[in-house]
């Protein structure tokens, strides 16, 4: 039997919502994922464990800074110290340029650090424990240009341009299923978006930039174990083989509300993995919303809201709804001060507009929309735009996938990479 830790989706440098801890100099946010890997690591070397498996995302972006360079070296490298046989897998905000400039981990191949190994390409590693051997496929972040060559889409669809990409990984992960050692376990550890998972944010970050692998692909007897990353909820999407989404370590996001953040410990063996979820203590995030559109004292009914939900430490919002006529009757500075408590915290108004929210309802729900979802929910109001409908999909298809198709100038290059703007920014914002 084999021990291992599983985590995923570190991001550590966010500073997101966070402020300068006084004493320390540090942005709170970047003390808070600190703390949680933290915790992981001290539980591999308390247990001990006899292998950690890292899922990817590092970092936020693949070029970190020195100081969180350093806070990262300085809890991984307790597990060198401790002898405990780590794999780093190179996620997609691990890549410099989609992949071509380098990835941020790959220093610690450089490096040689005992007992670490770098997956920045499909590969399998065979790695010794004090518990006994161990087999691990690495998948990295894999782009099309990894798999592609330009004259291999040349007069293809969106459609048979992804078929063919999986039709690929298909031939190159056999490969390496092939050579296989049967007699020991093995465990896939990929940082892919799979069809079958529940997404949130990453989904918007990650687009263009990658394609979404089916469940099947991963779901095959000659695992023990597939170690997933990249998807910030955790979430089991099959149980033989297991193929878990340890999710990430901590909140980055008001949309991470409500979910669970921890890691995974896996006791493996040949044709047998038992799993265990562990959540860890991170700093809450709270959403208050009221509509007030209906209320005489508007500012007594949001008090009386604010009042119900413990706010101490917590990084909140308050989103009200007000008429216009109302907006008098606010007094910020006395919201200011029924939400001190707070770690950090956004008062949002939004005004309300019959005309606009009968127009776009899908819009103000509070969900996360995918790009696709939300141009077609703004074409429904934009009648004059009804014959143009399928070749403004087509196009955005096309833009989000880094391909020309759908666009008028075919000998165009594709934009390498697509910016997508904030979902928090609302009108009349005040943050402290």
């Amino acid at each position: 039997m084999i021990k291992v830790l599983h985590l995923s989706d570190i991001h550590l440098g966010s500073t997101t919502h966070g402020q300068i801890n006084p004493q320390t100099g540090l942005n709170t946010r970047i003390e808070d994922f600190t703390k949680a890997l933290t915790t992981c690591i001290d539980r591999a070397i308390a247990e001990p464990a006899d292998l950690v498996l890292f899922g990817g995302d590092a970092f936020p972006d693949a070029t970190p800074t020195p100081l969180v360079q350093q806070l990262f070296a300085t809890q991984f490298r307790r597990l060198a110290d401790a002898q405990i046989p780590t794999v780093l897998l190179v996620g997609n905000h691990d890549q410099h340029s989609q992949g071509q400039g380098g990835a941020s981990l790959a220093i610690y191949r450089s490096l040689a650090v005992p007992g670490f190994v770098v997956g920045d390409r499909l590969e399998t590693h065979q790695i010794k424990t004090k518990a006994g051997d161990i087999q691990v496929i690495t998948i990295p972040w894999l782009t099309r240009s990894a798999l592609l060559t330009r004259s291999d889409t040349d007069g293809l669809s969106m459609t048979e341009v992804g078929g063919l990409l999986i039709d690929r990984l298909k031939v190159v992960l056999e490969g390496e299923i092939r050579q296989l050692n049967s007699q020991i376990p093995t465990i896939l550890l990929a940082h892919v978006m799979v069809d079958r998972a529940t997404y949130g944010a990453e989904r918007f970050l990650a687009a263009g930039k990658g394609f979404t692998i089916p469940l099947s692909l991963l779901c095959r007897d000659e695992f023990d174990y597939v170690a997933l990353g990249h998807v910030h909820r955790h979430q089991i999407l099959f149980q033989t083989p297991l193929v878990v989404y340890p999710g990430s370590i901590e909140r980055v996001d008001f949309g991470e509300e409500k979910e669970d953040k921890g890691y995974c410990w896996l006791e493996v063996s040949k044709g047998k993995t038992k799993l265990e979820f562990c959540p860890l203590q991170t700093r809450s995030f709270r959403t208050v919303k009221i509509d007030v559109t209906a209320k005489d004292d508007p500012q007594a009914a949001i008090l009386a809201k604010l009042a119900e939900v413990d706010l101490t430490e917590a990084i909140a919002r308050l989103i009200y709804v007000v008429k216009p006529e109302q907006i008098a009757q606010i007094d910020h500075q006395v919201l200011h001060q029924a939400m001190s408590q707070a770690h950090n915290y956004t008062i949002i108004p939004e005004i309300l507009s019959p005309v606009n929210r009968a127009r776009l309802p899908e819009l103000n729900r509070g969900e996360i929309l995918d790009p696709i979802s939300a141009l077609k929910a703004y074409l429904t109001s934009r009648t004059d735009l009804k014959d143009y409908e399928d070749d403004l999909i087509l196009a955005t298809q096309a833009l989000l996938n880094g391909t020309d198709e759908g666009s008028p100038d075919r000998n165009k290059e594709p934009n390498p990479a697509i910016t997508v703007p904030d979902q928090g920014e609302r009108q009349l914002t005040m943050q402290i």
